[in-house]
């Protein structure tokens, strides 16, 4: 059996790394090849390399990655770390050309472009398209993933592949633009199919695909749960285009108030950095969390149309004191609103490329708007204030219950619905300057991969070797605030395996609300804990995770049997 020695490069990014070196294990698995991989970070090897006397290609991943010692004679390929994310397969293929043979031809073999994309285009993004390339390669199909992730499309799609494509498969949790999928099969579906029933997916994605004929496609998933998938896909477009400006507005103002104290907003201190930084990040950045919101909501339900009347709405919504819940009460305005003039005005042809620039726009932005200050502004900002005084009361065994309830949540379904949902609320909150839940949410999403690391670690005899392999990657992605890291293990097991996760969560969402730690970032895991007011009362903060940790552990040695027996 032909061997592969990988070394992957982790520059500034040891998560992604990990990932890539993931994705390689699998596919060298599926092809049957030895395979030996190390990753070089900026802390040390992860993974040293064993032995492997018949090696016979080198594989460098990352620009600087160098060959290991005594290697230096082997036949090297070079790739970037975004080509491994995207096709690990296929870079394998490059370093053995007859490693990853082909598919028999079969007479029905079709060709398939995909796209998958996640709201916080991470894992579910890229193990989405893994699990549509196993698929295709299964059933004889060739198959193209783009992946829409968090630094953008990866293995975009050209132009000739999509032209010469018997059929379009997007696998996708938030909005993706249809328009170059004009007159061809289209299918749309979330992510979790394609992760966990790739085969099955494609083969209905060929029985029920309809052909694209405009964007107002674009908003309706053909997958038979339109009226239950439809808001919440919106929601979380919105959720995921939000995301960076809460994560810069954030982090800028941790920064000036690391410079400047907690009154670096003040008149004193303008024209001083701390100034600076809280104006951009305070005043500029988080002030657009709203708009955004509300305007890329719409943009999942009109498409582009929707994204001017979203963001109006949005804008009015932070004047009216409605916060994210008006944000989203405009975007859902907004987007419906649009699309039904969309379909209800009837121009002539030559006045028909008025309506995406002038008529949609305006009319949009004038419902939305009136409809904000004349009905519903008043009563969501009230319901606003009442929930954040609520929330910012909370005391005690009441503080412990909602971040019982808000940890758990974030381990139920690891990066699900129900996770982005209790993601979404904390999220939202930080708007109206209420940072208790989010420290509750990422210190429960944190804890899940950890948890399953510290137990592979500690009780061996509970886990297949290929589990204690994948450990340590788990265990970084966990840092990495990627609660996803968890779902290879709780997909094998999930009866026993998710009740642990949840529980270990639960207990750390509590003891973050019960010492109050606040959190002003929405992202980042322990890499943004050493930022000065980042996260308040860190100590306990700390404990929470670690406390979390070790329960999740305790909780997986009671309740998972031996590897050998499981």
């Amino acid at each position: 059996m032909s061997g592969v020695i990988a070394v992957v490069e982790a520059g500034d990014s040891p998560v992604r790394a990990m990932l890539a070196a993931e994705a390689l294990r699998q596919a060298a698995r599926r092809a049957s090849r030895a395979l030996a991989v190390e990753v070089r970070t900026a802390r040390g090897v992860l993974s040293p390399l064993p032995a492997l006397p018949d090696a016979d290609a080198l594989l460098l991943v990352g620009e600087a990655a160098q060959p290991p010692a005594g290697h230096d004679a082997l036949h090297a390929v070079r790739a970037r770390i975004e080509e491994v994310l995207a096709d690990a397969a296929g870079v394998l293929a490059r370093a053995i050309p007859e490693a990853l043979a082909e598919a028999p031809a079969a007479s029905d073999a079709k060709r398939i472009v995909a796209i998958t994309s996640c709201p916080t285009g991470i894992a579910h993004t890229f193990m989405a398209a893994e699990g549509l390339e196993q698929a295709a390669k299964a059933l004889g199909h060739a198959i193209r993933v783009e992946t829409q992730g968090s630094v953008g499309a990866q293995n975009a799609l050209t132009p000739e592949e999509i032209a010469a494509a018997d059929l379009v498969l997007i696998a996708a949790d938030t909005q993706v633009d249809l328009s170059r999928f004009g007159a061809k099969r289209v299918f749309l579906s979330g992510t979790k199919p394609a992760i966990n029933g790739g085969q099955a997916l494609v083969a209905r994605a060929f029985a029920e695909a309809q052909v694209q004929g405009g964007a107002a496609q674009a908003a309706a998933p053909a997958t038979g749960k339109k009226q239950l998938s439809g808001p919440y896909k919106h929601l979380m477009t919105g959720v995921s285009y939000m995301l960076p400006f809460t994560v810069a507005g954030g982090l800028l103002i941790a920064l000036s108030f690391a410079l400047g104290g907690i009154y670096a907003y003040d008149d004193a201190h303008r024209d001083t950095l701390a100034g600076a930084l809280f104006q951009i990040g305070g005043k500029a950045a988080l002030a657009l969390m709203v708009p955004a919101l509300a305007g890329y909501i719409a943009y999942s339900i009109a498409d582009r149309p929707g994204i001017a009347p979203g963001m109006i709405g949005g804008m009015i919504a932070a004047q009216l004191n409605a916060g994210f819940l008006g944000g989203i009460v405009a975007g859902f305005i907004a987007g419906y609103s649009v699309a039904w003039l969309n379909r209800a005005l009837r121009l002539p042809r030559t006045l028909e490329g008025l309506k995406p620039v002038l008529i949609l726009p305006v009319l949009g932005a004038l419902i939305t708007g009136l409809a904000l200050i004349y009905v519903a502004g008043g009563p969501v900002a009230a319901a606003l204030t009442a929930m954040t005084e609520f929330l910012r009361g909370m005391q005690g065994s009441s503080a412990i219950a909602l971040g019982l309830i808000i940890g758990g949540m974030m381990a139920f379904d690891m990066g699900g619905p129900v996770n982005k949902a209790a993601y979404a609320f904390s999220t939202g909150l930080l708007a109206s300057q209420v940072y208790s839940p989010m420290a509750a949410a990422m210190v429960a999403g944190m804890t899940p991969p950890l948890g399953l690391a510290l137990a592979a670690f500690l009780f061996r005899d509970r886990f297949t070797a290929e589990e204690r392999e994948a450990a340590p990657a788990a265990g970084v992605l966990g840092l990495a605030f990627i609660s996803e890291g968890a779902i290879p293990f709780a997909a094998k097991d999930p009866l026993r395996v998710i009740p642990a996760l949840v529980l270990g969560s639960a207990v750390a969402g509590a003891i973050s609300m019960g010492v109050g730690a606040e959190l002003h970032v929405p992202h980042g895991g322990v890499f943004v804990l050493p930022i000065p007011n980042a996260v308040s009362h860190l100590a306990g903060y700390v404990v929470a995770l670690l406390a979390g940790t070790a329960v999740t552990a305790a909780a997986l040695r009671v309740v998972k049997r031996p590897a050998a027996l499981a």
